[in-house]
């Protein structure tokens, strides 16, 4: 029988298209709040876009970059996204929604990721006595040296999300000018 985690990391990405459609028939953006909301959907972007250019999904352990202070800077990114799509939209169905959904779904699929890890690369255990999972750290000890690659950040398609981030806004825009 499958494990949530497993059935979770399956599930992720459809329910995510799901939740879309929710967001787009809640959503009460106005302009202030369109705006404040960007003020955290452009850095979650970064955070992603930073990660994305320096992880070597299955080659190796990536301690470099965003990596160096917390485990899970893609998570962390699309959280931060997550968060300022909550303030823009103006919904506390779609906050309750998007909780739920990172208590179940997100958590139990990092934990799964990181047993893959430490299972996979033997500096695991170490790596995660210094770095925190989720929060990061304010202070860096080593980074590894390694720098951001554009050709991993093409290849892991993290464009896609700022495609869909475009998207968004420009849902809510046109959800705010219909309303007038």
């Amino acid at each position: 029988m499958p494990t949530w985690s497993r059935i979770a990391r399956r599930i992720r990405v459809p329910l995510g298209f799901a939740f879309a459609v929710l967001y787009a028939w809640l959503a009460k953006p106005s302009l202030l709040s369109m705006l404040a909301g960007l003020l955290l959907v452009v850095p979650g972007l970064l955070v992603r876009a930073l990660a994305s250019g320096h992880v070597r999904k299955n080659e190796q352990l990536t301690t470099s970059g965003p990596y160096a202070y917390t485990r899970n800077p893609l998570y962390l990114g699309s959280l931060i996204l997550a968060l300022g799509f909550v303030v823009a939209s103006r919904s506390w169905w779609i906050a309750g929604v998007m909780i739920l959904m990172f208590v179940a779904i997100y958590v139990p699929v990092i934990r799964s990721e990181e047993t893959y890890l430490r299972n996979q690369f033997p500096g695991f255990d170490e790596y995660a006595r210094r770095v925190p999972r989720l929060v990061p750290r304010l202070t860096v000890q080593n980074s590894g040296g390694v720098t951001f690659s554009k050709e991993l950040y093409l290849k892991h398609r993290e464009y896609n999300a700022l495609l869909g981030a475009t998207a968004t806004m420009l849902l809510l825009a046109g959800k705010l000018l219909w309303a007038k």
